[in-house]
């Protein structure tokens, strides 16, 4: 299994350290954050750019994913990683994610990555129906998926609890209306899990849409908290099973951005485990 960490646990740390500490630790790869303070599209010079470059080449490191989900630097208040959304109410607003997408699509180009993360759509408005949200994200992502093509990068959406789509068969309906061959899916294991579904199996349902995987482990309860592997519920042995036998062979990155406090201690931990259970 190819293993790779994400930048958004290291919300504390420069860019160059991050990659410091995770090649240390063991990691090949990571993702990287499309949001401040590592790598905010919108606002980087030529020379920030190359500083990646080098951060990553000084350690010998690839790149996993580039992850344009959160928008830490919108700051909205309702939520840093949701909003704003590709559906929300106000065109200008809904303009901000679909502008930044293609700015990350972008940077992934230059960067040399292959593929951008991205939510599934945004929260469902309160007293808007789940087919119209459907259509207006259908509508907004079109146009960002010809950018893609024309960058030669994957866009994948990323099912999330509490979003437009959040199960398989929701995944399915809106692939099935894609006709974009950039378009794909960003499988998250834990977040398959808090739906009620045994991520083994949906993993194996979606496989031919899977160009990239999450990594995270949730409690018993479902709720929707990423917590270092072990310490959960979930059977990882089952799922990497399963992603094996889908003749998957991409990056698997573990996402664990709630451990800001101590993130060396989570990656290392995180990369032991699955480890000791990927053999």
């Amino acid at each position: 299994m190819n293993l790779a960490f994400s930048t958004n646990a290291y919300l504390r740390f420069s860019f160059a350290e991050t990659c410091r500490r995770l090649a240390a630790i063991g990691y090949p790869a990571v993702e990287i954050m499309a949001d401040v303070p590592h790598a905010w599209p919108a606002f980087m010079l030529p020379e920030q750019k190359q500083s990646i470059r080098d951060a990553l080449s000084a350690n010998k490191l690839q790149i996993s994913n580039i992850n344009a989900f959160m928008m830490h630097a919108v700051d909205d208040h309702r939520q840093r990683y949701w909003h704003p959304s590709w559906i929300e109410p106000d065109y200008n607003y809904r303009r901000i994610r679909i502008d930044h997408t293609k700015r990350a699509l972008t940077l992934a180009k230059e960067l040399g990555a292959k593929c951008v993360t991205t939510e599934p759509g945004g929260p469902v408005a309160p007293g808007e129906s789940w087919s119209a949200a459907m259509n207006l994200f259908v509508e907004m992502i079109k146009p960002v998926a010809e950018h893609a093509e024309k960058e030669g990068v994957q866009l994948l959406v990323e099912p999330e609890p509490g979003l437009l789509i959040e199960t398989c068969e929701q995944a399915e309906e809106f692939m099935s209306r894609m006709t974009s061959p950039a378009v794909g899916l960003n499988f998250d294991i834990g977040h398959q899990y808090c739906v009620g579904e045994d991520p083994a199996v949906s993993v194996k349902r979606l496989a031919k849409w899977v160009k990239h995987v999450h990594l995270e482990d949730i409690a018993a309860t479902r709720v929707h908290h990423h917590m270092i592997p072990g310490e959960g519920v979930i059977d990882f042995a089952s799922v990497l099973k399963a992603i094996r036998e889908i003749g998957y062979t991409g990056w698997v990155t573990i996402e664990l951005y709630p451990y800001t406090d101590d993130p060396d201690h989570a990656a290392r931990t995180a990369l032991e485990r699955i480890k000791a259970i990927d053999k």
